[in-house]
C-alpha cells in the first residue's frame, strides 16, 4: 500500500478510534485524528510513530466547521483523503428517566448529526480518490433496547449508512457499516471479561478497507462470544 494513503477518523483519541489509528498505521496508512481531546490526540501522535504518520485535530463533530477543517487539514497536510471513519459518540444509562436532558442533546448531536456532518465533508475528497466511508453503528443499532434513547441513535446510524451508500452508488466510493457489541472501551465504569477489545473493531474496520476495490463489505456485526442479544 503506498504511504501516501489517508485514513481519518473521529473519536480517535482511545477506544476503537485510537486502535484502529494504530492498526491503520501499520497497515501504511497516514492517519488525522479527529477528537475533542487535544492533550489525548497529541499522545497518540507520538505513539503512532510521530508527524510523519498521524496528524491530531481538535475536532467537536456537532460543528459544521470542525468536520470542514478536519478534511482540509488532511488534505493540506498529507494530500488527499482515502479512508474516513466516522466514529465518535458516546453513550447514556438506560430508562427514560435516568439521564440528564443536556446529556440526550450532546448525545443525539454527536451520535447522529455529528457522523452526518463528518461524512458531507469529507464526500468531495472521498470522490476524488475512491475512497471509502465506514461508521460506527452497534447491535443496539438493530435491536431496541429497553429505555436506551442511545439505541435510537444508532438505529439512525443504521438508516444513515444504508442512505449514504445509495446516494453514492456509481462513484466508487464504498460505505461500511460496523456494528459492535459489547467493547471495553470508555463508554463502560466496569471491565468485563465478556467483552470485546477495542483491537478486534480495528481488525474488522481494517478488513474492509483491505478489499478489491469491487467488493463492498456494507456490514459487520462483531459480537463477543457471550453476547446473548
Amino acid at each position: 500500500m503506498s504511504d501516501s494513503r489517508v485514513f481519518v477518523i473521529t473519536g480517535a483519541s482511545s477506544g476503537i478510534g485510537a486502535a484502529t489509528a494504530h492498526r491503520a498505521v501499520e497497515a501504511g496508512y497516514r492517519v488525522v485524528l479527529g477528537a475533542r481531546s487535544k492533550d489525548k490526540l497529541d499522545a497518540l501522535v507520538e505513539a503512532l510513530g510521530g508527524a510523519s504518520h498521524a496528524l491530531a485535530v481538535t475536532t467537536d463533530v456537532t460543528k459544521w466547521e470542525d468536520n470542514e477543517a478536519l478534511i482540509a487539514a488532511a488534505q493540506d497536510t498529507f494530500g488527499s483523503v482515502d479512508v474516513v471513519f466516522a466514529n465518535a459518540g458516546f453513550g447514556a444509562a438506560r430508562g427514560w428517566l435516568n439521564e440528564t436532558p443536556e446529556h440526550w442533546h450532546d448525545m443525539v448531536l454527536t451520535n447522529v448529526l455529528g457522523a452526518a456532518y463528518t461524512v458531507r465533508a469529507a464526500i468531495p475528497a472521498l470522490k476524488a480518490t475512491k475512497g471509502h466511508v465506514l461508521l460506527t453503528g452497534s447491535v443496539a443499532g438493530r435491536k431496541a433496547l429497553p429505555g436506551s434513547l442511545y439505541s435510537s441513535t444508532k438505529w439512525a446510524v443504521t438508516g444513515m449508512s444504508e442512505s449514504i451508500r445509495q446516494d453514492l452508488n456509481g462513484t466508487g466510493v464504498r460505505t461500511t457499516l460496523i456494528s459492535p457489541g459489547g467493547v471495553e472501551t470508555p463508554f463502560f465504569d466496569n471491565p468485563s471479561q465478556d467483552r470485546l477489545e477495542p483491537d478486534d473493531i480495528a481488525r474488522a474496520v481494517l478488513y474492509a478497507v483491505s478489499q478489491p476495490p469491487h467488493v463492498d463489505i456494507n456490514e459487520i456485526f462483531v459480537r463477543p462470544i457471550a453476547q446473548e442479544g
